[in-house]
């Protein structure tokens, strides 16, 4: 593990300068656009919208599925994009590859859905249809955690309802962008109606800001932290515009008495320290039944000391880097503030550059920064409860309500439990790390709002039309 330099993007003119978290060396040298530029870019996208939205939405749905086979083609220098960019294992690189060409080919599955009015009859004999019309052009704004599955899910369903689309890439993973736009570009899709945008992270907030102002700009999607995303429904609101704002999580794992503890343990593991906690459904919380409490702690730290933390690039590594020193940094210092305030080290804790241990705490109360704030990086909290409505009341204390899940043998009971938690997505003995193309993903309170996935995402990157006429006409 190489020393690394304080800063993780150096800026030559108009080229970015990404360095790799685990080794310290630049990675990535690629092309960045002003802001000048992007609100020209807006501009084509609005000229190229009268086409691409009169395009039929089963050829539109052609050209995702093409994106998806290139990506599959493309895999061995999207994955090493991502490990050298961004620091993720070769599974996760892997599986960002091939999530996010199911998810292309699962959005093009709804094109029936789009040419299809609903009719409505009504007792005057008048005949209504309520049709589905894009929007115009979208703006796409997305992280360097999963580069593709976030990106291609940021401007799929937008391309699919037929708008144009400019998808902000992030300067953490400049080569896995360009390499994301070059490939929906080789599908056929034109660079007017789909273009990458790549800005200095020093410029990136005037740009944004400038794209949402824009009158050209008529839809936004934002995943990302929820203090940013605070930031541009506020923008959006001032612009009245509609924003699908996808934030941060502090994902809970409610583990009851009778739960089976050697599954709940895996699901613990493997979703807390998947791609280093980097994602924004990772396991934070482990809210456990004191009775079981220690049993739980005991098989999870099991799972967490078998785990390898090393070179991303090796196959055989379960954890990297996480995306730079600063993270690191901050993760020690939720640690610290934890073990003064009480709480139980059972295992973890350290940094090495920007290599963190994976980490268990135990006995996290609410005084703790852990306790309230999104860690995003690979510490498991566990908090102790006496029973089930306890449960319910601890993992409801949080400003985030992204994904949770609930382990117990008694299922019925677990989907009683399941309804009271406060998130838009709750796994019954899955973890909280789960997604699928076809089921609406979102959360609610800080954690954002609006759906992406399934059909539920048309409403989204569409406007409802009420179209009436006399009826014979």
């Amino acid at each position: 593990m190489n020393a690394l330099v304080s800063n993780d993007r150096l800026q030559d003119d108009h080229l970015i300068l990404r360095e790799s978290p685990a080794t310290g060396e630049v990675v990535s040298r690629e092309h960045s656009h002003d802001r000048d530029q992007c609100l020209r870019f807006a501009a084509r996208a609005a000229a190229a919208f009268p086409r691409w939205s009169a395009t039929p939405a089963v050829e539109r749905a052609e050209h995702l599925v093409a994106v998806a086979a290139l990506l599959e083609e493309r895999a061995d220098s999207f994955r090493l994009a991502m490990i050298e960019e961004t620091g993720a294992p070769v599974k996760w690189a892997t599986h960002n590859i091939t999530f996010a060409a199911r998810l292309l080919r699962g959005v093009a599955s709804y094109a029936g859905l789009l040419d299809q009015p609903e009719i409505i009859h009504d007792e005057n004999g008048f005949v209504s249809r309520v049709e589905r019309a894009p929007c115009g052009v979208c703006l796409g704004i997305t992280p360097w955690n999963a580069p593709l599955i976030l990106g291609m899910r940021a401007i799929a369903a937008p391309l699919l309802c037929g708008n144009t689309v400019l998808l902000k890439g992030n300067e953490f993973a400049p080569r896995t962008f360009r390499l994301l736009g070059e490939a929906v570009r080789d599908a056929g899709i034109g660079e007017d109606v789909a273009r990458v945008l790549i800005c200095p992270e020093d410029e990136s907030e005037a740009i944004v800001d400038a794209l949402i102002e824009t009158p050209v700009v008529r839809r936004i999607n934002f995943t990302g932290s929820t203090r940013v995303g605070r930031r541009v429904a506020e923008l959006c609101a001032r612009h009245l515009k509609r924003p699908l704002l996808e934030l941060g999580g502090q994902a809970p794992m409610l583990v009851l008495q009778n739960a089976d503890l050697d599954l709940a343990a895996k699901a613990a593991a493997s979703g807390g320290y998947l791609n280093q906690g980097q994602v924004c459904m990772s396991t934070e919380r482990i809210i456990v039944d004191d009775v079981v409490a220690d049993d739980l702690i005991e098989r999870i730290d099991a799972l967490r000391t078998g785990l390898t933390l090393g070179d991303p690039t090796d196959p055989t590594s379960d954890l990297g880097p996480v995306i730079n020193i600063s993270a690191a940094e901050r993760l020690s210092g939720l640690v610290s503030d934890a073990i003064s305030k009480g709480a139980r080290l059972v295992g973890g804790g350290t940094m090495g550059d920007a290599f963190f241990q994976p980490t268990l705490l135990d006995r996290v109360e609410p005084d703790m920064r852990l306790y309230n704030e999104e860690a995003f990086g690979p510490i498991l909290s566990v908090t102790r409860v006496r029973n089930g409505e306890e449960a319910v009341t601890v993992a409801n204390d949080s400003e985030y309500g992204l994904a949770a899940s609930v382990y117990c043998r008694d299922v019925r009971r677990a989907e009683s439990v399941a309804r009271q938690i406060h998130t838009g997505i709750c796994h019954i003995n899955r973890s909280t790390v789960d997604d699928d193309p076809h089921a609406p993903f979102g959360g609610v309170k800080s954690s954002g709002y609006g759906r992406f996935g399934g059909r539920w995402a048309l409403d989204e990157f569409t406007e409802l039309r009420w179209i009436s006429c006399t009826a014979g006409s």
